[in-house]
């Protein structure tokens, strides 16, 4: 069977429940007020692409290829991006909500994050080399062996992470912020 192939269009008001997206490679493509959530995306290739308004909450991702990708306004909980196809994987966030979403492992450089809700993330071993939190809120989220070198954190709020566990080099932060790099050490800062 023929993988469907789609380029230049413009997907508005797809409910993956009664009608899912088709498998397939989609290039230039554009999804608006779409519902994805819980569907599953493994294999699909999107290039080019710009989810708009969308939920792909709790959609599956096994080898799926994003490949300058952008998401605005999504709401894109418990999605699981370490499962994702590596290979040139490139997007962005702006007002987006990533709530329990997962970037283990995943090399994630220069990516932006813009007025973004990553409570519970995980970045666990992640390389985000380059990469903005701009006014993003990362309360709980995970920084465990992740590569931090040049990443922006200067208007990113209630992050926390040790820098003996991290590679914060060149990293930026806002003197306020600060204190979300002594958090291990329990002490109280007036």
């Amino acid at each position: 069977m023929d993988k469907r192939y789609e380029e230049g269009k413009t997907f508005d008001r797809i409910d993956a429940i009664n009608s899912p997206l088709e498998k397939g490679d989609y290039e230039n493509c554009s999804f608006i007020n779409s519902d994805l959530s819980n569907q599953d995306l493994s294999g699909f290739v999107f290039i080019d692409c710009q989810f708009k308004d969308c939920n792909l909450s709790l959609a599956k991702l096994n080898q799926t290829s994003f490949r300058d990708v952008q998401f605005i306004n999504c709401k894109l909980l418990g999605l699981h991006f370490n499962t994702c196809n590596a290979l040139g994987v490139t997007f962005s966030f702006r007002h987006c909500t990533l709530n329990h979403s997962t970037f283990f492992k995943v090399k994630v450089r220069k990516t932006t994050f813009e007025n973004c809700q990553l409570h519970e993330t995980d970045f666990t071993e992640t390389d985000l080399t380059g990469s903005v939190f701009a006014s993003c809120d990362l309360k709980d989220a995970v920084f465990d062996s992740a590569i931090l070198e040049k990443v922006d954190f200067r208007t990113a709020i209630h992050y926390t992470l040790d820098p003996d566990r991290n590679n914060i080099k060149k990293a930026k932060f806002s003197a306020a912020g600060v204190i979300g790099l002594l958090s291990k050490y329990d002490i109280s800062i007036e």
